[in-house]
């Protein structure tokens, strides 16, 4: 604003001096007028020149008026600038002070021009009095004289530098050159800032200290600092644990050397004259073996770290240890055996290595093979070297000479050691003498040149016996043909009779089951001694001839596949408990103590072929064990499987023959036992009927203390239907006591042989030929039944199932029906299991058929 005003005053003054000259001409001109006027002697002339005149000073009169009054204009404009730069520069100093920053304005000449406050109050104290035209380097000798600044802080940027001052304050000064060439500097405080630049630091440092002991305590190793004042800083529990010293108290140093004295670890420094970093492998009293290693830090002090290495050393004196046995070994293994590396040069060689070549032990170690072999023999050596280490294992024969200097014919193996990347890293050399071999191989030559000559002359002998065997072998093969003829002739006889034996089986079985049903009946009558003596000599004979024949039928059918198995899912308690009663009945009246171990399990298999494997084995136990022994009966689980067993406290069977008893025809007798009258075929039969079951058998016997015979059979599964509780066991003779029972067989002996059993049982019989003589005796809707016995083979061609069903349909109650048959046919089976009848082979056993009543009958029979 000074500068306009400057410029205005100069505008001013130059039109006042104008004015001024036109007022001097205007009064000369008018003066001359005046003058001319009385000397002329034109008046026309001069009344001209006036009126020039005269207009000349109207014009220069008009032209001052004009700058009269653009000079007024002026001042007016100038008034109004003063005002408005006076009222700028007050609104400047008060934005200078209220800036929270120190405010000092240099002129080009760095002279102060304008400050605020804040500037005056950094030289409060000093007396120095800051004022207009102070030169920026007077301020600086006066700071510097005053102490005003306390030092200076270096930073990335030059141009804005940061002083600390006496007071403790911190400013940032920073500089800007004006477009007049003054300049601008702003001192800020930034006190407050450094002070949460410290206190975030100190933060920053905790947590890395924290993170640092944190990380320390982590390490697997011990790890202990020392200052350079041998004081002990940091450490971890690690190096408590392994040192053996007591918890440091934390809020006191401690001097290392003193700590290190009460344990028993060596106290190492850094050796700093060395360039070599000390360290230690001690082994402590307890056996423990520490690494220590310490580590000088460049500002003083120094780092030791302690890893136990127990493991790592008894590791380490294993290998060494393992490494001294493969030298022993391979140093008494009769074949020559070293290792090279990729460079050539020996790494391992054994005692015969050595002595072969004539080495000292040890010495062919870091060698080469050329200079250890020679260039000649290297030569020879180095193709197969190459392949070698192409990766190729090489096998090859070459003749050297000892070190006795004998030739001797060598057979050498390079095989490659390949690293991860398949690339030979060496190669391992095995080599042998064949020099014996060599010598015999040639010898065999010279030997299989001299046969050459024999075989050519036997060659002309052969040709001529060939023709002679050319001649026995088509005779042979004719005897051959007519062989095979009789052996299928042979094969048809067998079968024929096998089937004749499975035809007729039926037609012998019915009079013998009436003549059982017979005995079985008067064995349970009272009746004098003499009497029941015979009458039971007569049953047991029946009972000869029944299995007698009945084995004989087994073995025939099972030979001509008349039997096939048929396996269904049931519950086993179902088959053994009525074997168990059967079986408990006879071994009573043996005198032998029978036991029986239930189980509910659901296995898969033929019932009635698994029940002939099963009765053979406790027929065995009771025949083979003299009287008060003992005989069990009960199952295993075996992984996933059911095995059935059959123990007895019999004689046992001999260890060489456990195999021959399954054979056909094949008894064993022990010395002094009675004589059975079986035929050998029991075992055969169960052999057959478990291969065809694929349910496999197991024995185990010892002389004079009994034998084990087990069945294993697959776990099954019954369907929803059947899964029902079983029945339970109990009072079986109560469940007969007037029980209402028919019978309808076409054969009359077997019907009174059958009424007169029963009725010795408690049971009320009611027997007959068909439906027709059932109708004639008793009602057949109404009257009292409990049980129907049929024959499945009745006369006229009459099927027993056929008049079972008339039977119940003519009935509102549908009791149980036990069907009788000689039939062994799986079809047959199948027919009455899906009519839900329980089928019966004959010939009939009375303890076989007293178990099965039971088991049909309900437990509330009325009497």
């Amino acid at each position: 604003m000074s500068e306009i005003s400057q410029a205005m005053s100069q505008r001013l003054d130059a039109l006042e001096a104008e004015n001024l000259k036109l007022k001097r001409i205007n009064a000369a001109l008018i003066e001359r007028v005046e003058t001319g006027s009385s000397v002329s002697a034109a008046p026309y002339a001069a009344f001209e020149h006036s009126a020039a005149l005269a207009e000349q000073v109207r014009e220069r009169t008009e032209a001052l008026s004009l700058t009269m009054a653009e000079l007024k204009r002026s001042n007016q404009a100038l008034k109004a600038a003063n005002t408005e730069a006076a009222t700028a520069h007050q609104r400047l100093i008060d934005a200078i002070e209220s800036i929270s920053d120190a405010f000092v304005l240099f002129d080009s000449e760095r002279r102060i021009l304008l400050f605020n406050n804040k500037f005056r109050d950094f030289w409060q104290g000093t007396g120095v009095q800051i004022e207009r035209g102070v030169t920026i380097a007077d301020l600086r000798r006066l700071a510097e004289m005053h102490g005003i600044i306390a030092r200076e802080h270096l930073t990335d940027a030059p141009e804005e530098p940061i002083y600390q001052l006496a007071d403790g304050r911190w400013v940032q000064v920073s500089e800007r050159v004006t477009g007049e060439g003054g300049l601008v500097v702003l001192y800020t405080d930034i006190t407050d800032l450094k002070a949460s630049e410290a206190a975030r630091r100190e933060q920053a440092l905790e947590q890395k200290s924290r993170l640092l002991q944190s990380t320390v305590d982590n390490l697997s190793q011990g790890v202990a600092l020392v200052n350079a004042e041998g004081r002990l800083e940091v450490w971890n529990h690690r190096f408590l644990s392994l040192t053996s010293l007591p918890d440091i108290d934390a809020s006191h140093s401690h001097d290392f050397a003193q700590l290190m004295a009460k344990t028993e670890v060596e106290l190492i420094k850094p050796n700093l004259q060395g360039p070599i970093m000390p360290e230690r492998e001690q082994r402590l009293a307890d056996g423990r073996v520490l690494e220590i290693k310490t580590h000088p830090m460049p500002s003083g002090g120094f780092v030791n770290t302690y890893t136990d290495i127990t493991e790592h050393h008894r590791y380490a004196e294993n290998l060494r240890e393992s490494e001294s046995w493969i030298r022993l070994i391979t140093d008494h293994v009769p074949a020559l055996i070293s290792y090279l590396g990729a460079d050539m040069c020996y790494r391992f060689t054994n005692q015969v290595y050595d002595d072969f070549y004539g080495w000292p032990r040890g010495s062919l170690l870091g060698e080469s093979i050329l200079r250890a072999h020679g260039e000649a023999s290297f030569r020879r050596l180095q193709p197969y070297v190459t392949r070698a280490l192409a990766g190729e294992s090489v096998t090859f024969e070459v003749e050297e000479q000892n070190a006795a200097g004998e030739n001797r014919y060598m057979l050498k193996s390079y095989v490659p050691n390949l690293d991860a990347q398949g690339k030979a890293v060496g190669f391992f050399v095995l080599i042998r003498d064949i020099t014996e071999r060599k010598r015999t191989s040639e010898a065999l030559q010279q030997a299989y040149q001299n046969l050459e000559q024999r075989v050519r002359e036997r060659t002309s002998e052969l040709t001529e016996l060939n023709q002679q065997l050319r001649q026995e072998i088509s005779e042979r093969k004719a005897v051959e043909t007519r062989l095979l003829d009789a052996k299928q002739e042979a094969e048809q006889a067998n079968l024929s009779k096998t089937k004749f034996l499975a035809a007729v089986s039926h037609d012998l079985l019915q009079p013998l089951n009436a003549a059982r049903l017979f005995t079985g009946a008067l064995l349970d009558q009272s009746m004098p001694e003499r009497i029941a003596h015979l009458v039971g000599a007569v049953s047991n004979s029946l009972e000869d001839v029944e299995n007698l024949l009945g084995t004989l039928v087994d073995i025939s059918k099972l030979d001509a596949g008349v039997i096939k198995p048929d396996p269904a899912p049931f519950r086993l308690s179902d088959l053994l408990e009525n074997l168990a009663i059967e079986y408990r009945q006879i071994a009573s009246s043996e005198e032998l103590d029978f036991s029986f171990v239930g189980c509910q399990a659901v296995v898969l298999s033929d019932i009635t072929l698994l029940a002939r494997i099963l009765r053979n084995f406790l027929t065995n136990a009771i025949r083979y064990t003299p009287r008060g022994g003992r005989i069990l009966l009960g199952c295993r689980r075996r992984h996933g499987q059911i095995e059935i067993q059959v123990c007895d406290t019999g004689r046992g069977i001999p260890s060489d023959k456990l195999t021959e008893i399954f054979l056909e025809f094949r008894r064993i007798h022990p010395p002094g036992a009675a004589q059975d009258k079986g035929l050998g075929l029991g075992l055969a039969i169960v052999d057959k009927i478990s291969r065809m079951l694929s349910h496999p058998i197991k024995v185990a016997s010892e002389e004079g203390r009994g034998s084990i015979f087990s069945v294993t059979l697959p776990l099954g599964e019954l369907p929803p239907q059947s899964l029902l509780p079983p029945l339970a066991t109990s009072d079986y003779d109560a469940r007969l006591q007037g029980a209402q029972i028919w019978m309808i067989d076409n054969d009359p002996a077997i019907c009174a042989g059958m009424a007169t059993l029963l009725q010795g049982w408690g049971c009320q019989v009611v027997t007959a030929l068909g439906l027709e003589h059932l109708s004639e005796q008793i009602n057949i809707g109404s009257g009292a039944l409990d049980l129907l016995i049929a024959d499945y083979h009745l006369d006229n061609d009459v099927i027993g199932t056929d008049v079972v069903e008339e039977i119940l349909q003519r009935r509102s109650d549908r009791p149980p029906v036990l069907m009788i048959t000689a039939n062994y046919s799986n079809e047959l089976k199948q027919s009455i299991r899906e009519s839900g009848y329980l089928l019966m082979n004959k010939p009939v056993k009375p303890g076989k058929l007293k178990a099965t009543l039971t088991h049909l009958l309900k437990p509330s029979i009325s009497a």
